[in-house]
Parts: structure tokens; sequence; C-alpha cells
């Protein structure tokens, strides 16, 4: 079971929809897929379906009074995709496991749990569970780190794209120094990325200047369906199969399992995006370097 964070403490920046995304391209591929939705806003739940103003419980459940994540798990659009949804009630939960004993690693150990629980029932093994992290650094943050393999970075290309990555490369260094060793930052996404614009590749070109190693040779276009699938609770493989979006997210799991992907055709424009002149910008290294 390969456990993956994908973590930003910006908002806005293409987090949860790849977490989505991400998951139900490698669950299309026949991979046994597990969502985590730690974000009290449920965005990641809405968008695969989950109405998280009807669920009986949720991940705050299993955070703060012992349920297991067997008792909350749902089905999705995906046969071999699952949520274990959030909703509002998570926004507190911060607060009600901060006396808890080994508070940091509630999530680790309902994961170990979950493992049991499937092999005992006799269910197939999950290959991956994808952690949509909230947008801050906080005790919730601190669980899927705790948890996790690996941890996916994505990143706007737009003026601030690098602000507050020294930050999260430090809570990942404490982590992996005081919890979580096996826990490495595996890799830097472009997302919302408009293709036409002197911006988009500037940026893009100060992320490849700060992180040579570890940005994703995929770009996540910016892609009406990709914002319009959410609105449909279906992820961007089920709303539009065929879109760009579904294109590049499909690349993205390619990449992410190492395996090669062919298309025919060069990830070109930004499908409805207008493109714009901008002057040339240069980007703080304050933020941006380890």
């Amino acid at each position: 079971m390969r456990i993956l964070a994908i973590s930003n403490q910006k908002g806005g920046v293409g987090k949860t929809t790849t977490s989505v995304n991400l998951g139900a391209a490698l669950a299309e591929r026949g991979h046994q897929v597990l969502l985590v939705d730690l974000d009290p806003q449920g965005n990641a739940s809405t968008h695969v379906g989950v109405d998280i103003y009807r669920i009986e419980k949720s991940i705050y459940e299993v955070l703060t009074n012992g349920t297991t994540l067997s008792q909350i798990l749902l089905p999705t659009g995906l046969p071999t995709l699952w949520c274990a949804p959030s909703n509002i009630d998570l926004s507190s939960a911060e607060i009600e496991m901060v006396s808890a004993v080994g508070r940091e690693i509630i999530l680790k150990e309902a994961l170990a749990r979950l493992a049991k629980d499937r092999a005992e029932a006799g269910l197939p093994a999950l290959d991956f569970v994808i952690i949509d992290c909230p947008p801050s650094l906080g005790l919730l943050s601190i669980n899927a780190l705790s948890a996790a393999h690996e941890v996916l970075v994505p990143l706007q290309t737009e003026f601030f794209a690098l602000q507050g990555m020294s930050k999260l490369m430090e809570v990942v260094g404490i982590v992996q120094h005081r919890i979580n060793p096996e826990l490495r930052l595996a890799g830097i996404i472009a997302c919302r990325m408009d293709t036409r614009t002197r911006l988009a590749s500037e940026v893009l070109s100060e992320i490849e200047n700060h992180f040579p190693e570890l940005l994703y040779a995929t770009r996540i276009r910016q892609n009406v369906k990709l914002a319009e699938a959410p609105s449909h609770g279906q992820t961007i493989i089920e709303y539009d199969s065929e879109s760009k979006g579904s294109e590049d997210y499909r690349r993205l799991a390619a990449e992410f399992l190492g395996l090669p992907f062919e298309h025919d055709e060069e990830v070109e424009e930004t499908e409805d995006a207008e493109a714009s002149p901008e002057t040339p910008v240069e980007i703080s290294e304050a933020d941006g370097r380890a």
C-alpha cells in the first residue's frame, strides 16, 4: 500500500483536483485506490459525488473517537476508487486531538487497521492511498505526513508560486526526523497552467531552477472541463474522458508509476484560456530555496 499526501498550504493551486483525478487515473488502470479527504471543506468528497451534508460518519470520527476507516468508506463512480469523506465537523478535530496520546499518528494507525480489516474480510488490498491535505500545516497535515510514504506538491504557475515552499519542506524534514523516516518529497506538479502566456513559462523556469530533480514533466493545463467536473460530482475521467484534463491526469498517473505515456499530440494550448502579454518577472528566492 503506497500512501501519498498531496500538500500545499496555499489554496487554489489544484491540490484537491490533483488528489481526486490522479486517484481516478490510477483507478482507471485497475488499481485499488482510497481517497482520504482531510480538508474540512470536504471538496474532494463532493468532487467524487458524496453528499457531505448527509453522511453519518466521516474522517472526523476516525480521528477523534476510534471509528474505523472500514466504517466510513464510500464508493464513487469508479469501481476501484473509494472515499473516506470529510465535512465541516473536521474543523474542530485539531482541538479535540491535541490532548490525545499519539495524536500525530492517529491516521497512520487507522490506515494500518484498514489494511488488516480488508485482508481479514478477503477484500482486495489497497494499492494507493491518496490524502488530500488541508491548506495549512497543522495537526491534520502532520497526521497526513506521518502516515505517508511520499509528498506531492501541486504549484500553480503564477507569480507567488514558490511562496511557502520553504516552510513546507521544513515541516516535511521535521516529520522525517521525528516521526516518519520513510517520508520523502516525491515531486512538484505544475497545475492550472495557461501554456499560452509568458508568465506561466517564466514561472515554470523558476520552479525548474529551484527544484530541477523534483518537477514532474507532466503539466496540468487550465481546462474548463476540469473546472466543471466537481459540480457534477464526477472525476474528470468520468465527466469527459476525452478532455485535455483527462489526458493530463492520465499522463501524470503514468509518470507517477514510472510508465511511458504515448500520445500523438504535444501538450500545447491551454483549453479555453485567453493569452495576455506579460512583462518578464523575477521570483524572489527567499521562499523558493530549501
